[in-house]
């Protein structure tokens, strides 16, 4: 008990952004510490690995409000502006912190390209496609080239180098008819 009286204002905010410090350290090293425990709480946010109460905002904040509550007590502010300006550092670097990683999350994209994304498109056949028959098309949509096993709606044969449309999804091939 004798070290808690002893304790002063600059220690104090000292202690708090030094543990803020190590829990950022922690969450940088880690990942995110709270969904490591299974209490992720996404409050505030759409962006699905990055929400408001993130960890690693939690420690930039407390870092934050630790540093500059400890500037402020170092200049000879009192305990309630110390404070307020501890607050308002926390909230500005942790509100920077959550907007730099939303950034970040939202440019993560999906590059697999879904059946739906087929329809439409035009391939060219590299497997003789026979009335009933499977056959196979190779398409590419974007910088992905996919190859799927394919069916056709007509009465006649489709020879590789044809190009075709894909019209509609059928389980695991696609249905073709010729361009044209």
């Amino acid at each position: 008990m004798d070290f808690l009286s002893s304790i002063n204002l600059v220690m104090l905010f000292a202690i708090i952004g030094g543990l803020g410090f190590v829990f950022l350290l922690a969450s940088l090293i880690l990942g995110d510490i709270f969904e490591m425990f299974g209490a992720d709480a996404d409050i505030g946010g759409d962006a699905a690995d990055f929400g408001l109460f993130d960890s690693r905002v939690i420690a930039v904040f407390m870092t934050a409000f630790g540093g500059f509550g400890l500037i402020g007590a170092w200049s000879g502010l009192g305990a309630v502006t110390s404070s307020l300006t501890g607050l308002l550092g926390g909230v500005i670097f942790g509100g920077v912190v959550s907007a730099f990683g939303r950034f970040l999350i939202g440019q993560q994209s999906s590059s697999s390209v879904t059946d739906s994304d087929l329809i439409g498109r035009t391939a060219q056949v590299t497997v003789t496609i026979k009335p009933g028959e499977l056959g196979q098309i190779s398409a590419r949509i974007g910088d992905e080239r996919v190859e799927k096993l394919a069916r056709t709606n007509g009465s006649e044969e489709i020879k590789p180098g044809s190009i075709v449309k894909i019209s509609a999804i059928a389980g695991d091939s696609v249905i073709v008819n010729i361009e044209g």
